[in-house]
């Protein structure tokens, strides 16, 4: 006679929940997408408005381009609070060098530099979190919250505290230039998700990201360089905060250091971790990452068009990564 042992929650019941769990784990970031679009549609005045788009697009751009970088961080188990600092800093840089003798001078040459020369400053920020991490094994968190404050107030100190403007159309193109009748930024946010897509799923330095957060140990002992890893994202995310920061300072056509970037970071966690990124890593959902961006700044968006405080917007992006952190254990079912 063979006796058959059912565990608990074996039964329909307990297979629905289980389905669901997956499920929600594995589409609960496009179901509230959905839901945040109906919402808007129905409740928001003018959503549905050609301008309105734009306006989202040019506001959530700046914040896809950080949370890729902060996805591939995410994904070998780190962090990266010095997003926005970042790009404070590379966005004070611009409108010096177009202010300067040579700028003024040389449009061209200005032009080039006021790219090449904060995008380096931001590679270097990012040097300095990878080397603080993989050398002298300071925890990611403290690391990169050395650069959070100091990065602000060199960015301040460069321009005296002051309101930067200038006046370059080409430079200008990042922020308001327009291709296919859609925000150039928003073209470039899918352009890097893609890059990162390729690099994480058809290179070889894509594997090794994964691998050091899955098992850091693991990979060290199977050949992996994992300090050029760890400081390579770290480079990487900084250098796409700098875009970042260029980009805000293109739509403005100024630069205002204690503004610009300012809690990017907490937008950036929030868009990796609710489009699925685990933070323990070993996962780089990027693209999942530009839907999480989309969804963080509908919310801010659907509270403020509906005359709701920007306060409330802190704790509702605060629920959102509670819910997405519960939402990963059904992932890893």
């Amino acid at each position: 006679m063979s006796v058959s042992v059912t565990r608990p929650g074996a039964g329909s019941g307990g297979r629905s929940g289980f389905h669901w769990r997956i499920l929600l784990g594995r589409y609960g970031t496009l179901i509230a997408l959905a839901v945040l679009l109906l919402v808007n549609a129905m409740v928001t005045p003018n959503f549905l408005h050609m301008q309105t788009l734009f306006v989202n697009i040019s506001q959530v751009a700046t914040i896809a381009i950080v949370a890729v970088g902060m996805t591939l961080v995410i994904a070998t188990g780190g962090i990266d609070l010095s997003v926005g600092a970042v790009m404070a800093l590379s966005g004070a840089l611009a409108p010096l060098i177009f202010g300067s003798t040579l700028g003024i001078a040389n449009p061209a040459i200005g032009l080039l530099l006021a790219i090449a020369l904060p995008l380096t400053a931001a590679m270097a920020c990012g040097l300095f979190n990878g080397l603080m991490i993989s050398v002298l094994r300071v925890q990611p968190i403290i690391a990169t919250l050395i650069l959070f404050i100091s990065g602000r107030g060199i960015a301040q100190v460069l321009t005296n505290g002051n309101l930067q403007t200038f006046s370059n159309p080409l430079f200008s193109y990042l922020g308001t230039g327009r291709v296919l009748g859609l925000p150039f930024q928003g073209w470039l946010a899918v352009g890097i998700a893609g890059i990162a897509f390729w690099f994480v799923t058809r290179t070889i330095h894509g594997r090794h990201l994964l691998a050091v957060g899955g098992n850091e140990r693991a990979a060290e002992l199977s050949g992996v360089p994992v300090r050029r890893v760890k400081i390579g994202v770290y480079v990487i995310c900084a250098f796409l905060s700098g875009i970042a920061g260029l980009v805000v300072v293109a739509i403005n056509s100024a630069s205002d250091a204690a503004r610009n970037g300012n809690l990017m970071e907490l937008d950036a966690i929030a868009a990796a971790v609710v489009g699925g990124a685990l933070l323990q890593g070993g996962r780089a959902p990027v693209f999942g990452a530009l839907i999480g961006a989309v969804i963080i700044q509908l919310v801010k968006y659907t509270l403020l068009a509906n005359g709701i405080e920007d306060e409330v917007a802190l704790i509702a992006k605060a629920a959102i990564i509670v819910a997405a952190v519960a939402l990963q254990q059904g992932r890893r079912e």
